[in-house]
């Protein structure tokens, strides 16, 4: 009996992924900070301590979600670049800039949009360091102000939305 391919792309895809498998290097991927929009404040705001705890906790699964796919780069030589460009969302392709400065393929941005104090979008985009062009997006609602929602929405974005196919033409 012949095994469907339904069965054997995932053990193809783990084949590839083992030690002394011929592939090539992980692309790197500069991993920015996940930001705060808060469309209802005029000019915006800072985010508050909370805030700050929820979205170092959404960078933190962001990059722990993405570390079997791509190798991250230290951000914090452009450091200082990052916090004048700042918010990156915004900042029209910056990211991609810096993310090459630092030796990086790809620049992974993101952001949570604050719609209420219990409705938040997250953000988060995929994109070619040399070209500034996004590649991959995803976006989560998340409906309570918890640490397990903010977390689980920025799993479910990774692996629902930036890793469900691979990058384009990066395979």
């Amino acid at each position: 009996m012949t095994p469907s391919p339904t069965l054997l792309a995932p053990l193809f895809g783990l084949a590839l992924m083992l030690p002394g498998a011929a592939l090539a290097a992980p692309e790197k991927a500069a991993i920015f900070g996940i930001e705060l929009n808060d469309p209802g404040v005029v000019g915006g705001r800072k985010a508050r301590p909370d805030e700050v705890r929820r979205l170092g906790l959404v960078t933190d699964e962001l990059r722990k979600a993405l570390s079997a796919s791509v190798e991250p780069v230290e951000t914090a030589p452009q450091a200082a670049e990052i916090v004048k460009q700042a918010p990156l969302f915004k900042c029209e392709g910056c990211a991609a800039s810096i993310a090459k400065a630092l030796g990086a393929d790809l620049a992974v941005t993101g952001y949570v949009d604050k719609g209420s104090n219990q409705i938040f979008n997250l953000n988060v985009a995929i994109s070619d360091a040399a070209t500034g062009k996004v590649i991959r997006a995803g976006q989560a609602v998340i409906r309570a102000d918890t640490d397990e929602t903010w977390a689980h929405a920025m799993r479910w974005v990774v692996k629902n939305r930036l890793l469900a196919e691979p990058l384009p033409n990066r395979s």
